[in-house]
């Protein structure tokens, strides 16, 4: 469900919007926030509740890992996008579920017009990190509907 009213998302956001993600507003366009669901370090796999404010979208990234890694976004409320390089953007739509293997070019956030939340989980692997790239070019993002 599209909303670009706060009180009316902070109803359908299950999972909670958290803090303000600070320590990574770097590489994101507009303000997202972060629940981890789960304890970094002591629990196995790293889960998070992330929100992003109509137009918020995190720059073009990359996960690697020699072994597994990547990402998987599970999308709970409001309405996104999901992009990799050389395709069209993907709508992103509460249940939707997108597996992001490592090595692959992508990006992800909400629609222009409404709140959205995923929960965000880091797959297990060797020598995992992430490449922040460049933002997603601004034209390309508002030809999106």
């Amino acid at each position: 469900m599209k909303t670009t009213n706060k009180e009316e998302f902070d109803h359908i956001n299950d999972f909670g919007t958290g803090a303000p993600n600070d320590a990574y507003a770097m590489y994101f366009k507009g303000n997202s926030y972060l629940n981890p669901l789960t304890q970094p370090g002591k629990d196995p796999l790293f889960l998070a509740n992330v929100t992003f404010e109509p137009g918020c979208r995190n720059n073009w990234h990359i996960h690697h890992a020699d072994k597994g890694g990547g990402q998987i976004l599970i999308c709970t409320a409001g309405e996104g996008w999901y992009q990799e390089e050389g395709k069209a953007a993907a709508e992103l739509l509460p249940g939707k579920v997108i597996v992001i293997p490592a090595g692959v070019k992508h990006w992800h956030g909400a629609k222009k017009d409404s709140w959205f939340a995923h929960i965000s989980l880091e797959v297990p692997g060797e020598n995992c990190s992430t490449e922040w790239l460049e933002p997603v070019d601004d034209n390309q993002y508002d030809t999106l509907d």
